[in-house]
């Protein structure tokens, strides 16, 4: 089988598979961004009483933990390695077509049900407030009866909270099988979403004083800004409600029924993270309906002002046109006074329209 993996610039939304054009299905072929040189392996097997906690030197002292009666947590960060994929996938019997999804990581979040394993594949995201940009990493997770394994494409993880947990016997996990472990991993993704969403909602909800006083372009620029980062937010949010609900429904001995309460509260906080981003893009609309709005009142002052200066002094040019045209007989010319007498005409003539104005309320 030819192997190949290359760092490659991605587009966010859509990521081009040119790389396997034309291959058999099954091939593993790494399609995405190499974010470390070299792969990592780290391995938690823990039951009520014991904790072991290591990084394995080769991939190969991974494989005793697939027939244990202790919960193993294994993770891999790297997956440009596909070698270390491939080995990993044929111990643990997982299907080439599901390390064909783990090695592109323009993934679709999905849930995929086989006999032995339920395969998931989810986003974690971070937002940058310097950067106005939300950060994304592909995670793929794997349950079987006994263990699950992770694939990340660097370190730096969400997982801190729930190794902790592991570590210090905290709240349920240690007393639970494989699908709560899964669940808190995904509960962790999830609580990440919505820190991001109010990081991200702060900043969009800062917007409304500015768009109202001081518009400019720089903040036509944060609002578009902010809709590609909210629809991209929605592009990888959405699909997890249907992750949730096939999680839900599924029948299988991986997932127990103690558990799927957990999910369904898993599944209300993905609704509200979907409604609360799909209500920041709708305010984000208004905010740009608002900022044109402002902007053709602004022109709008400017125009009423220059038209009520051209207003005022179209009769005054028409009284210094007769005033200057060249006529020997023109009455009061040689006046002593005509000059005054006109400038005095001009002025109450300017005041008369002024106050007509104001009357009218154009003012």
């Amino acid at each position: 089988m030819t192997i190949v993996a290359k760092p490659i610039k991605m587009a966010r939304f859509f990521k081009h598979r040119i790389e396997n054009k034309g291959t058999v299905p099954g091939s593993l072929i790494f399609i995405g961004q190499q974010k470390m040189d070299k792969p990592r392996l780290t391995v938690i097997d823990y039951n009520q009483d014991n904790l072991i906690e290591f990084e394995p030197k080769d991939v190969s002292e991974c494989f005793r933990y697939k027939h244990t009666d202790s919960i193993t947590w294994i993770n891999l960060y790297g997956i440009h390695d596909t070698d270390m994929v491939q080995q990993i996938g044929e111990n643990f019997e997982i299907h080439p077509l599901l390390l064909e999804d783990v090695l592109y990581t323009g993934q679709r979040p999905k849930m995929e049900e086989f006999d032995a394993q339920i395969f998931i594949v989810l986003k974690m995201l971070k937002y940058d407030d310097k950067e106005k940009v939300i950060i994304s990493e592909q995670i793929s997770i794997i349950i079987g009866e006994n263990y699950i394994i992770t694939f990340q494409e660097q370190p730096g993880d969400v997982f801190g909270p729930v190794r902790e947990r592991i570590r210090k016997m905290k709240g349920r996990i240690r007393n639970h099988g494989c699908d709560y472990l899964a669940y808190a991993l995904m509960d962790t993704i999830v609580d990440n979403y919505i820190y991001a969403i109010e990081r991200i909602g702060e900043q969009i909800e800062d917007l409304e004083e500015q768009i109202i006083e001081k518009a400019s372009q720089s903040t036509l620029q944060e609002i578009y800004t902010f809709k590609k980062e909210i629809s991209f937010f929605l592009k990888v949010t959405r699909p997890v409600i249907e992750i949730m609900n096939k999680l839900k429904k599924v029948e299988t001995n991986l997932i127990s029924k103690k558990t799927k309460p957990f999910i369904k509260d898993l599944d209300d906080l993905v609704m509200h993270s979907v409604d609360t981003l799909s209500t920041y893009r709708e305010v984000l609309s208004d905010y740009l309906n608002i900022y044109h709005t402002s902007v053709s009142n602004r022109m709008n002052e400017v125009m009423k002002v220059l038209t009520i200066f051209a207003a005022i002094f179209i009769p005054l040019t028409f009284l210094a046109g007769i005033y200057g045209t060249n006529f020997d007989f023109l009455p009061e010319l040689h006046f002593k006074y005509s000059y005054f007498i006109m400038w005095g005409v001009m002025i109450i003539v300017a005041a008369i329209m002024l106050l007509y104005f104001k009357r009218k309320k154009w003012l």
